[in-house]
């Protein structure tokens, strides 16, 4: 879709990455700085018509490291901000995503997950990143990774994105596939005033009182833009409350607690997930990206065959969402976890379960995706 007019209320038939883009757009995005890379190179493409449209501003740069760099210098002048890769580009990220995380910089990545490792299967579908979306970067830092399966949630997730992103001052990672990516889809797009979005909370005091690195209760201070007046010091160091590297050991403490516990402690805003026949499910599948769009047709097939099949869709990927799967687990008698990987999230699932269920894998990494027979089949026999 290429038209330059505001695409808001129209029904469309979009892929999921050109509706990644109306979703950045009517969220506030105005910045991106990308690197083409299959399969997110449609982004990219699209971002350079749609962003100028809209008085925003497009830069193609030399490699991904520089992207997340601009990207992460835009959002520090007051834009939103978003840049799209794949497995290697997002592997060369992964240094400037611990700067956002330190720094307290607010924007948005995607990582549109191919097969891998290094250049792997470049236009077939995995499930590789989901590991290295939280804890690629080095150091003991919080994270939000969001997951998307249709193209509507890629609509709808990017705009969840760019507000978790300003809400807690903080990267968020969109994890899509190349199916998702590549899937075309009808929907039609929110009117404007039906999209709720947040805008970072900037600060209300004097420049000369501002702290820009403050503890306040939710533990999210005000954030300035570059220009506007205010004092603002960034480092990738661990900093003071002001901003400057600092070795104190109190000083130290307080902030890395801080950074965790704007998030942790509003795990409830921050988790989603999807769920289908869970009430009274005695199997359970847990799913994520193109494998739920299967994992949902093979869960109403068993129910069509008397197998009392449920669907929990984990669109919050990290922090994992336990709160809402550990009391499935105390009902259910198995869990099926599918994955294009050797298994990353099931891991999870093992950690939280604590013995109370069995859990099953099946997994994918031949770059094909799992179909719903191939989930049916193993309901089945559970």
């Amino acid at each position: 879709m290429s038209e330059s007019k505001s695409s808001q209320g129209q029904v469309l038939v979009l892929q999921g990455n050109e509706a990644m883009v109306e979703g950045a757009i009517a969220a506030g995005c105005r910045f991106f700085a990308g690197y083409p890379i299959t399969p997110a190179t449609e982004i990219s493409e699209m971002m350079s018509q749609r962003l100028p449209a809209v008085g925003g501003t497009f830069i193609q740069m030399e490699d991904e490291i520089a992207s997340l760099g601009a990207v992460i210098g835009a959002s520090l002048a007051g834009v939103k901000s978003m840049t799209a890769t794949s497995g290697p580009g997002f592997s060369l990220m992964q240094e400037n995503i611990g700067f956002a995380c330190v720094a307290e910089v607010p924007c948005v990545i995607v990582n549109v997950m191919r097969g891998g490792p290094s250049t792997g299967l470049p236009t077939r579908v995995a499930q590789g990143d989901v590991m290295q979306a939280r804890w690629g970067t080095h150091g003991d830092h919080p994270i939000i990774v969001l997951a998307v399966s249709t193209t509507r949630e890629c609509f709808d997730i990017t705009v969840q994105a760019f507000n978790l992103s300003e809400k807690y001052r903080t990267p968020v990672i969109i994890l899509s596939d190349e199916v998702v990516a590549h899937t075309r889809e009808k929907i039609q797009l929110p009117h404007p005033e039906e999209i709720e979005v947040f805008d970072r909370i900037k600060p209300s005091m004097p420049p000369e009182w501002y702290i820009p690195y403050e503890d306040t209760p939710r533990g999210v201070p005000p954030m300035a833009a570059f220009g506007d007046g205010y004092r603002y010091h960034v480092t990738g160091l661990i900093h003071d409350v002001r901003g400057f590297p600092t070795e104190r050991s109190d000083e130290i403490q307080a902030f890395l607690t801080r950074i965790h516990r704007k998030i942790y402690n509003n795990f409830s805003d921050i988790m989603m997930v999807k769920e289908e026949f869970t009430e009274d499910a005695e199997l359970l599948v847990i799913a994520y990206g193109s494998v739920a769009r299967s994992a949902r047709r093979a869960v109403r097939e068993a129910r069509n065959r008397g197998v009392r099949a449920g669907l929990v869709q984990l669109v919050t990927i990290w922090p994992f969402p336990r709160q809402a799967i550990e009391p499935l687990l105390r009902r259910v008698r198995a869990v099926l976890v599918p994955e294009l990987n050797f298994g990353q999230i099931s891991r999870e699932v093992k950690r939280v379960n604590q013995g109370r269920a069995r859990i099953e894998k099946l997994n994918r990494i031949d770059g094909q995706l799992i179909t719903p027979n191939e989930i049916l089949s193993r309901l089945v026999k559970l």
